[in-house]
C-alpha cells in the first residue's frame, strides 16, 4: 500500500517558530499558498485521514480536494502545556524545558512524550488495518509534523532517531507498507524553499 504522510501547511504560530500543539490556529496566508503551491506534486486518493485541528483540515482539502475526509482524533499533535505558543528563544533557559527534551516526558501541564507516542503510532496502525482491509491501494494523511516523526520512527525500516524524520510545513513523506505496516520511503516531496 503507498501511504501519502503530510505536515500541514503554515500558520501563523509557525510562521513565528513557536510550539503550536493544542492551540486550534488556522492557517496564515502564507500557508494557503504554500499549500496550493505543494498541491501539484500529490496524488489523487480516495480517502484522506486527517487530524481534527483546522490547520489539518484546511490543508487537507488543498492537497486532496477530492478525497473523502475521515478525521482521527488521535493523530492531534501534542499538548506543549505551558510551552503552547512560546519559542525556543523564550524557553530555552527554562530547567523544565531542559529536562523535556533531554527526558522526553511531559512539559509542564502537558502531555508526555510516551503518551503522545503510544497514541499517534496505535492510530497509524488501526488506520492502516481498516485501509488494508477495505482493499485500498493508497491512502493520505493531513497531519501534524509530530504525528508523522512519531509514526516514521516507528514503522520506517531502516530505523532512525525521531527527528531525523522532520519535515517542513507541506513537506510529504510517500512510503510503501508492507503487510505489517513496516514503511519503506519512496519520496520526501518538499515545496520549493521550504527544505
Amino acid at each position: 500500500m503507498r501511504i501519502y504522510l503530510s505536515r500541514h501547511s503554515a500558520t501563523t504560530g509557525n510562521l513565528k517558530k513557536q510550539y503550536i500543539g493544542s492551540t486550534d490556529e488556522p492557517l496564515a496566508p502564507e500557508g494557503i499558498l504554500l499549500a496550493r503551491q505543494a498541491a501539484v506534486n500529490m496524488p489523487k486518493v480516495g480517502i484522506c485521514y486527517v487530524s481534527p485541528m483546522l490547520r489539518c483540515r484546511e490543508t487537507a482539502e488543498i492537497l486532496f480536494p477530492n478525497a473523502e475526509k475521515r478525521l482521527v482524533p488521535d493523530m492531534k499533535e501534542t499538548d506543549f502545556g505551558d510551552f503552547e505558543r512560546k519559542t525556543y528563544e523564550e524557553i530555552k533557559d527554562d530547567p523544565a524545558y531542559q529536562k523535556w527534551l533531554d527526558e522526553r516526558g511531559a512539559p509542564p501541564n502537558g502531555e508526555s512524550w510516551q503518551h503522545f507516542y503510544d497514541r499517534c503510532t496505535a492510530a497509524f496502525l488501526r488506520i492502516f488495518g481498516e485501509a488494508k482491509g477495505e482493499g485500498l491501494d493508497e491512502i493520505a494523511f493531513a497531519v501534524h509534523g509530530g504525528v508523522i516523526m512519531a509514526v516514521m520512527a516507528a514503522f520506517a525500516r531502516p530505523q532512525k532517531e525521531f527527528y531525523e524524520y522532520l519535515l517542513p510545513n507541506c513537506g510529504c513523506y510517500s512510503v510503501d507498507a508492507d503487510g505489517d505496516g513496516l514503511l519503506t520511503v519512496a519520496d520526501r516531496i518538499v515545496p520549493e524553499g521550504q527544505e
